[in-house]
C-alpha cells in the first residue's frame, strides 16, 4: 500500500515557540508527577512516540491529544481552571451564536465600461 508523503505546514515562530512552551510545561508536570512517558501515554490514550513528540513542541501533533496530556499532569490551559473553563465556553458559545454562520468575500462587481 502507498502512503501518501506527509506535508508539512510552515508555522509561525509564535506558534511553534507556545508549541514548545506547552511540551516544556507538560514535560515538567510529568517529571513532579514522577510519571514515566509509558505511564503519560497510556493515560492519555496514545504512544510514547506522540508524547515525546508532545514534549519536545511538535506543532504538528494534534491538539486534542496535547491538551489531553496536559490536565493529566496538571498544566492549567489558557488562564483558566475547570470552572472558569466551563463558564467561558458557554460564553463564548452565546456570543458565537449571534455572529453570521459564514464569511464571504465581498463581490466586486466587473468594471465592463471600455
Amino acid at each position: 500500500m502507498d502512503r501518501m508523503p506527509k506535508v508539512t505546514h510552515p508555522h509561525s515562530a509564535y506558534a511553534t515557540e507556545a508549541a514548545t512552551r506547552l511540551g516544556q510545561l507538560i514535560r515538567e508536570g510529568r517529571i513532579e508527577r514522577h510519571m514515566t512517558v509509558a505511564t503519560l501515554a497510556e493515560r492519555a490514550g496514545v504512544s510514547r512516540g506522540l508524547v515525546q513528540r508532545i514534549e519536545a513542541g511538535d506543532p504538528g501533533c494534534a491538539i486534542g491529544s496535547v491538551f489531553e496530556a496536559a490536565v493529566i499532569v496538571g498544566v492549567q490551559l489558557f488562564d483558566a481552571g475547570p470552572a472558569t473553563m466551563s463558564r467561558e465556553v458557554e460564553t463564548h458559545r452565546q456570543k458565537l451564536a449571534l455572529l453570521p454562520k459564514a464569511i464571504r468575500s465581498h463581490r466586486t462587481e466587473p468594471n465592463d465600461d471600455f
